[in-house]
C-alpha cells in the first residue's frame, strides 16, 4: 500500500480535493487502484474514488469528464439502473455494466479510465478520441503500471526507467515524443481513440481501436451548401461549448482575442444569463502582448474578464520547474505561457475551457497552405522520378551537426513518396539521418501517423490530409499534452470545446473551400465568429508569445546551460556523441550561425535528464 500512495500523491497537483488508495487480491494478479480527486461534478463523498458497482463485480478510476452523463443516466434509469452520487463516474461503471466496452461510443468527453471487471478477471483502460486526457502504461515482466503522468512510475521499485533512444529520435526531430511511444523502454502512451484489455489470467494485452479521425475524413463529402454548413456548424459548437460548462464548481474561458477562443466566448456569452469569466494573459513586450486585443473582444461580448501582465521574469521562473511540469522531454516553449494563464486563472475558477484544435479542424495554420502549394507542384513529377532524384543525392556527411544537412533532409523528402511524409520532413527541426549522428546508440525507425497517409483515400485532398494527420500527432502530442501539464500543475480542469468528436466527424467532410478561401484559413469559423465581433475587432496578424529563450541561454539561463551541457555530463550520460552535442552548444555561445532550435531540444532534454534521471 506505501508504494500505491507514492505512486498516486507524486500526482497530488491533479487532484488535491481527495484520495483514495485500494488493493484487491484477484486469483491471478494483486490490483492496485489509486486516485486523486479534483472535485468538479458532485463534491460530496459520494463521488469518491474508487468507486465500486459490488453487483457487478466491478472498480473505476476514472480522470476527465463525460458531459453527456445526465442523458446516459436517464437512460440506464430506464433499464432498471438505480444511482448513489450525481457524478459522472457512477454513470461510466454502470454503463460498463451494461454495454462492455461499447459503452465508451455512447461517451462525448474526456477520458481516461481504467475498470477491474472481476467477474471477466480483466484490466480495461480507455482513452479519449482525440487524446485530450493522458494515459500512460509500462508492462515488463509481469508489472503493469499506469498512469496520468510518467512521474508516479518512477515512485514504484520495479519501475525499469531505461531510454528508449529510438523515440529520443523522435523528440529531436519533432520537439516532443508521438504515442504510442515514450521517453521510456517497456512504457507506452495508449494511442487516442482506443482501449486496452489486460487478462489478469494469461497476462496478455489487446489494444483495440474504437475511434480514429481518419475514418472521418475517408467519408463521402457531404454535398451541402455553404450557409447549411455554417448553420450545423454553429449549432454543433453551441452544443458542444455548453457542454463543457457543466460543473458545480467555477468556470472560465481563456480568451486571447484571436478566433477560436472568441468563438468560444461568444457562443456562450450570447447564450448565457450570467457573465462568462474570461482570463488573458499580457506582456510587457507589446510585439507579443494580444491583452488588448482580447480586452477589446471581452467588452463587446460583455464578459467578466480578468488580465493580468506577466514580466519575463516570471517566464524565466518557469524553466527551472520546467521537468517537473513535463515529465517527458517537451520542446513547446509555449508551455510557459499557457502554464502561466493557469496559474491566474485558479484564483478565479476551477475549470477553464481552451480554444484548442481550431487550427486543425478548420485548416488555420499557415504551413498548410505552403505545403498544399509546394507539394501539388512536386506532385506534377512522377514517383519514380522523384525517387531516382532522391538517390542521386549524394551521400556526404555534413560535419557541422549544429546547422541543417540540407542533403539529408532533400534526401528523405524525395524518397518518401507520400505527401504526408513529405509535409513532415520539411517541418521536422532534425531529420531521423541527424539523431543518428547524435546520439550515440543504435535507433530504429518508428513509424507514426505520418507514414499513414495512403491510408487517407482519395476523396481527400492535400489539405484535409494534412488536417487529418495533425489531428493525430502535433494536435495530441504538442498541444494537449502542453495544456494538460500546465493547467493540471496548477490543479486547473482544461476542458477542450472543439474537440467535441461531433464537431470533426462533421467538419471533416465538407469541402476545403468552406475552410480555405479567398487565401484564409478557418474562413467559415470566421464567418461565424463575425456575427458576434466585427470584424474590423477581429482582423489582425496573429500573435504570438516570443520567448526570448535564445537570450536567456547567452545570459541569465547560461550557468544552467554549462551546468547540463559539458563534457564531464555528457560523457556520463553516455547518450550523445560528447562532440557533437557540444558543438551544437560552442557554435551558439560562439553566436555563429546555427539552428537554435537543436540547443533548445539539447538543453530541454538535459532539464529533463536531471530532473529524473539522476546520474
Amino acid at each position: 500500500m506505501g508504494e500505491l500512495k507514492k505512486m498516486t500523491d507524486a500526482v497530488v497537483h491533479r487532484g488535491p480535493d481527495d484520495s483514495g488508495y485500494e488493493l484487491f487480491e484477484d486469483k491471478q494478479a494483486n490490483i492496485g487502484f489509486g486516485f486523486r480527486r479534483l472535485s468538479i461534478i458532485d463534491l460530496s463523498p459520494l463521488g469518491h474514488q474508487p468507486m465500486h458497482f459490488a453487483e457487478a463485480g466491478l472498480t473505476i478510476i476514472f480522470n476527465g469528464e463525460v458531459y453527456n452523463y445526465a442523458e446516459l443516466r436517464n437512460e440506464l434509469e430506464a433499464l432498471g439502473y438505480t444511482f448513489k452520487s450525481g457524478s459522472d463516474t457512477e454513470v461510466i461503471l454502470k454503463s460498463y455494466a451494461k454495454w462492455g466496452t461499447a459503452c465508451v461510443d455512447r461517451f462525448i468527453g474526456m477520458f481516461a479510465i481504467a475498470i477491474y471487471d472481476e467477474r471477466n478477471a480483466q484490466l480495461v483502460l480507455f482513452r479519449d478520441r482525440a487524446g485530450v486526457k493522458p494515459l500512460f502504461w509500462y508492462f515488463k515482466d509481469g508489472l503493469l503500471l499506469f498512469g496520468s503522468e510518467l512521474k508516479s512510475f518512477h515512485q514504484h521499485q520495479g519501475f525499469q526507467k531505461s531510454i528508449n533512444f529510438s523515440a529520443l529520435s523522435l523528440y529531436f526531430q519533432r520537439g516532443y515524443i508521438s504515442a504510442p511511444y515514450t521517453i521510456f523502454e517497456n512504457t507506452r502512451k495508449l494511442m487516442p481513440g482506443h482501449f486496452l484489455i489486460i487478462n489478469l489470467q494469461t497476462h496478455a494485452v489487446t489494444e483495440t481501436k474504437y475511434w480514429d479521425v481518419t475514418d472521418c475524413y475517408n467519408q463521402p463529402k457531404l454535398n451541402i451548401s455553404y450557409e447549411e454548413a455554417k448553420t450545423e456548424i454553429e449549432r454543433l459548437m453551441l452544443s458542444a461549448f455548453q457542454y463543457r460548462m457543466i460543473a458545480d464548481v467555477p468556470v472560465g474561458v481563456f480568451l486571447s482575442g484571436g478566433y477560436d477562443s472568441t468563438a468560444v466566448t461568444a457562443l456562450l456569452q450570447k447564450n448565457s444569463a450570467q457573465k462568462i469569466k474570461t482570463f488573458t494573459i499580457g506582456f510587457e513586450d507589446p510585439k507579443f502582448n494580444e491583452a488588448p486585443h482580447a480586452l477589446e473582444v471581452a467588452r463587446h461580448l460583455g464578459t467578466e474578464h480578468y488580465e493580468h501582465t506577466c514580466t519575463y521574469k516570471d517566464a524565466l521562473d518557469i524553466i527551472p520547474q520546467w521537468a517537473d511540469i513535463y515529465d517527458e522531454p517537451f520542446g513547446d516553449i509555449s508551455g510557459i505561457p499557457t502554464t502561466l494563464v493557469s496559474r491566474i486563472a485558479r484564483k478565479q475558477v476551477t475549470v477553464a475551457l481552451s480554444a484548442d484544435g481550431g487550427d486543425e479542424i478548420f485548416a488555420g495554420y499557415p504551413k498548410y497552405f505552403k505545403g498544399v502549394k509546394r507539394l501539388g507542384q512536386l506532385d506534377k513529377m512522377p514517383v519514380f522520378l522523384q525517387r531516382v532524384f532522391g538517390e542521386l543525392v549524394p551521400n556526404t556527411i555534413n560535419a557541422d551537426i549544429a546547422v541543417q544537412d540540407k542533403r539529408s533532409k532533400l534526401k528523405d523528402y524525395f524518397g518518401a513518396g507520400d505527401a504526408v511524409k513529405k509535409f513532415d520532413i520539411v517541418s521536422q527541426a532534425m531529420t531521423f539521418y541527424e539523431t543518428q549522428r547524435l546520439l550515440s546508440k543504435d535507433i530504429q525507425y518508428l513509424p507514426t501517423p505520418f507514414d499513414e497517409g495512403t491510408l487517407l483515400n482519395n476523396t481527400n485532398d492535400l489539405l484535409s490530409k494534412f488536417q487529418a494527420t495533425e489531428y493525430k500527432t502535433y494536435m495530441v502530442d504538442d498541444i494537449l499534452q502542453k495544456v494538460d501539464r500546465a493547467t493540471m500543475s496548477a490543479s486547473l480542469e482544461g476542458r477542450e470545446p472543439f474537440l467535441d468528436q461531433r464537431i470533426i466527424e462533421f467538419v471533416s467532410r465538407l469541402p476545403s473551400d468552406f475552410k480555405y478561401r479567398h487565401g484564409q484559413g478557418k474562413f467559415i469559423l470566421k464567418d461565424i465568429v463575425h456575427k458576434y465581433v466585427p470584424k474590423q475587432l477581429m482582423e489582425r496578424p496573429k500573435m504570438g508569445f516570443g520567448v526570448p529563450l535564445e537570450n536567456w541561454l547567452r545570459v541569465e539561463l547560461k550557468d544552467m546551460l554549462m551546468d547540463n551541457i559539458n563534457v564531464e555530463i555528457l560523457k556520463k550520460q553516455n547518450i550523445f556523441e560528447v562532440d557533437k552535442a557540444i558543438q551544437i552548444r560552442d557554435k551558439f555561445l560562439r553566436n555563429e550561425p546555427m539552428d537554435f532550435q537543436r540547443l533548445h531540444y539539447l538543453f530541454m532534454f538535459q532539464l529533463w535528464y536531471a530532473k529524473w534521471m539522476k546520474i
